[in-house]
């Protein structure tokens, strides 16, 4: 994934478990709601939020998160 592009931010809801750390690394793209389930509030990811976004994927102790490229849209 090269600087400029946008981003995806993705769950696996099967592995998620709600510790948290992710929202605490980057609580303006995801959070977690009064069930302790995920919630993505961003899920295209502009190219300033990306080091938020990696910050969460990389805070997730079960792997959970993921980022990847967006499809380009025409």
């Amino acid at each position: 994934m090269e600087q400029g592009e946008s981003a995806r931010l993705t769950v696996d809801r099967s592995r998620c478990e709600g510790y948290g750390m992710c929202e605490q690394a980057a609580p303006g793209l995801v959070h977690l709601d009064e069930n302790d389930e995920l919630v993505i509030d961003v899920a295209e990811v502009a190219p300033g939020q990306k080091p938020l976004a990696e910050a969460a994927v990389h805070a997730c102790p079960v792997a959970a998160l993921r980022i990847s490229a967006s499809p380009v849209r025409s």
